[in-house]
């Protein structure tokens, strides 16, 4: 789960990490007010998308007065944003962020990740922050360092110097950046993070180290105690077949192709996907509707699929095991009946009632592909979309 930067400084405000001030705006007129009350002479105006190079893409802008604050957020908002984390399509801007001016004297980066080759926290930082990054990562890696934490014993101040020393942070703000740094990893560890991102870290003319961009992502498996970041989500930027999958416990991610995949466990549906992209097509979504789908949650997730106007086939794989193979006939019977199915429909099943659930479809009276191998079924379903073209 994302969030936007307003909400990450919020976060980073509780954990003592010195960030500017600044007021998140939903009108023109929200915007202009929030400069008022921050007081000049120079704002930021700042788009709030689930993404990054807003920047380059146009979506944060200085304004050096409150005219020009109220024309900014006048094309900011309702834009279009494209940046090359959004697509070509762009993602709709429908917040601001008002934030004072700052002091810029040198920008450094630093994120913190969790690093399972290693299985610790690995700190990833660089002198060269900024709207670059990417680039300076891909030209110049020796600009980027890492240090791998711990966990159970924490970033210890060596760390932190070490962070600090190898981005060249000058001594006068070494003690600075350390207590930052120290301050993001209690920050990264006690809200569940998977990713905490500042690009830019700022260093102003007088020493004072303050973040100047957040980006968090959290694990989705860990929401469940953290009602507190769950109530910062944005359902606008999420893929609306994504949300509306969440509401029936489907794990659902959307993708490019045009064979819907409907499969049970996470490791089958990435070999399924695999298997569909050897015979040289390429899947529309990733599916699992987990070990206890019920004919409910099988004919939802069928509904989902099909408002892709992408999908030109739908490729079923199941192992039957906890879930029960006529359990799912019983849910590809009702779903393709409720959805009134007009695609090719391959399915694939094994395990547990296998026969049976075989059974039911068959004498369903749909037009039901079976398949019996991984193979198999993947190269009748590309068969299938070929015919169909």
């Amino acid at each position: 789960m994302k969030i936007h930067e307003y909400q990450g400084k919020e976060i980073l405000r509780q954990f003592g990490v010195p960030v500017p001030r600044g007021i998140a705006a939903f009108t023109v007129q929200e915007a202009v007010e929030a400069a008022q009350k921050l007081g000049g002479p120079v704002w930021v105006v700042k788009a709030q998308i689930h993404a990054g190079g807003r920047g380059k893409g146009g979506g944060v802008k200085v304004a050096k007065s409150i005219e020009d604050v109220k024309r900014l957020a006048g094309e900011i908002l309702g834009m279009q944003l494209k940046t090359h984390q959004t697509g070509p399509e762009g993602q709709k801007v429908r917040r601001l962020y008002i934030e004072d001016g700052a002091d810029i004297q040198k920008e450094y980066y630093v994120s913190v990740v969790t690093d399972r080759e290693s299985q610790k926290i690995a700190f990833i930082a660089s002198s060269e922050g900024g709207m670059n990054i990417e680039e300076v990562a891909h030209s110049h890696p020796e600009k980027i360092i890492k240090v791998f934490v711990d966990p159970l014993i924490g970033l210890t101040d060596a760390q932190a110097k070490q962070i600090s020393d190898g981005i060249g942070m000058p001594g006068n703000s070494t003690a600075q950046a350390m207590d930052v740094f120290q301050k993001l990893y209690k920050c990264y560890m006690d809200t569940d993070a998977s990713l905490v991102e500042i690009n830019p870290l700022n260093r102003d003319s007088k020493g004072n180290v303050m973040a100047l961009d957040a980006k968090f992502n959290f694990d989705a498996n860990a929401l469940y105690r953290r009602p507190e970041i769950v109530a910062y989500r944005d359902l606008d930027e999420e893929d609306a077949a994504e949300v509306e999958a969440s509401k029936f416990d489907l794990a659902y991610i959307s993708l490019d192709g045009n064979i819907g995949c409907l499969v049970n466990g996470a490791g089958l549906a990435m070999s399924t996907m695999d298997t569909i992209k050897l015979f040289g097509a390429e899947p529309a979504n990733f599916l699992d509707v987990g070990g206890g789908a019920t004919p409910e949650k099988v004919t939802e997730a069928f509904k989902i699929m099909l408002k892709n106007d992408k999908v030109k086939a739908i490729l079923v794989n199941i192992f039957g095991g906890i879930m029960k193979c006529d359990t799912i006939a019983t849910g590809i019977i009702s779903a393709c009946r409720a959805v009134n199915l007009s695609v090719p429909l391959v399915v694939r099943m094994k395990g547990t009632n296998e026969e049976m659930g075989r059974k039911m479809l068959a004498e369903s009276g749909l037009p039901i592909i079976s398949a019996d191998t991984m193979a198999d079924a993947a190269q009748k379903v590309v068969a299938a979309v070929k015919a169909a073209a």
